[in-house]
């Protein structure tokens, strides 16, 4: 993620990276051209160091007045302790997901950040990723008629680049790392679910590898998300969603290519949307600089969203585990 995010940096206009940080293996070349992620540009990337700094210890960046902004693309666990001393150094943060491992760490990122100087916001770039920024605006609007379903669905084969992906206890399975983003987009779309019923398993991680939810939410829609890390390897990574309105359905699947978000209107022929913008780490990266800019904390996405959505997959998981629906507050 770091390198996706790096990558997008270097598309926003305005913007240095002044320093990298990573005390495993700090590239002091500049050479990431072996690392690449589920979506976005295969493009090696290689930068140059005589621009940028790098250290293995994050209290260089913290002391450094010239730096505004700290940007987390680190292992789950690590995140409440960078966030919160970034926050405490007076720094803007922007935070991988999951916010925490657990939903009690997620709020204490949260906490930290409500008495900061720097303004906080956790990396859900599923709420700017152009496809879906479309289909939630049609819902807003109205332009089809009511929702009366959503289905979400995320999978992927094991994600071999990190040993720590691979233990449940350290990234809390594919529920948390994976399905996370669209557990986000449901409240996103639909206000925070009342319950929640949930079956799925663990296979690979120790911890829920593939699950499916479904929702109960305000408007009475039928919602529900599928998401896992446990399919063959080979299968590769998919995202997708299917929204029936009551006089259109919107199809998106990453898969389809070219043709990946489709409409099918009551009355008009099936066609090809292709929404304006660039990824959705572009699009979260160039909200929170622009939110940096004009002095006004991020609203599109908070930390109490990011600690909303540990806490609903907190309560799928408990669902797997009693077969009972769950209720949230």
């Amino acid at each position: 993620m770091g390198v996706t995010h790096i990558k997008a940096y270097r598309q926003i206009p305005g913007v240095r990276i002044a320093a990298i940080c990573d005390a495993v293996r700090l590239p002091v070349d500049g050479d990431f051209s072996s690392i690449s992620g589920n979506v976005g540009t295969a493009e090696p990337l290689k930068l140059d160091m005589s621009k940028t700094k790098a250290t293995k210890n994050l209290d260089d960046l913290l002391a450094d007045p010239t730096i505004d902004l700290i940007d987390l693309c680190v292992p789950t666990m690590a995140h409440p302790k960078l966030a919160i001393a970034s926050l405490k150094a007076g720094k803007h943060v922007i935070c991988e997901k999951p916010l925490a491992r657990t939903a009690v760490l997620a709020r204490d990122i949260v906490n930290a950040a409500a008495s900061a100087k720097g303004f906080f916001m956790p990396a859900m770039c599923i709420r700017f990723w152009p496809d879906y920024v479309w289909m939630k605006q049609a819902m807003e609007q109205g332009t089809y008629g009511k929702v009366l379903a959503a289905r979400f669905r995320r999978v992927a084969e094991p994600p071999g680049w990190s040993k720590d992906f691979m233990d449940g206890a350290k990234s809390g399975g594919a529920i948390l790392d994976l399905h996370i983003h669209d557990v986000d987009f449901v409240q996103y779309c639909f206000g925070r679910p009342k319950a929640v019923y949930a079956t799925g398993y663990s296979q690979i991680s120790g911890a829920i590898d593939h699950v499916v939810a479904q929702y109960k939410v305000d408007g009475g829609a039928s919602v529900s998300a599928e998401g896992g890390w446990a399919m063959t390897i080979g299968f590769g990574f998919n995202m997708e969603f299917t929204v029936q309105f009551e006089n259109a359905t919107v199809d998106y699947t990453l898969v389809r290519g070219a043709d990946a978000l489709r409409l099918f209107e009551k009355g008009q022929p099936a066609r090809t949307i292709k929404p304006s913008g660039g990824d959705g780490y572009i699009g979260e990266l160039s909200y929170m600089l622009e939110c940096i800019r004009k002095k006004t904390p991020p609203s599109i996405v908070t930390g109490r969203d990011g600690a909303s959505a540990v806490e609903i997959c907190e309560a799928e998981e408990k669902s797997i585990k009693t077969g009972q629906v769950v209720k949230l507050n």
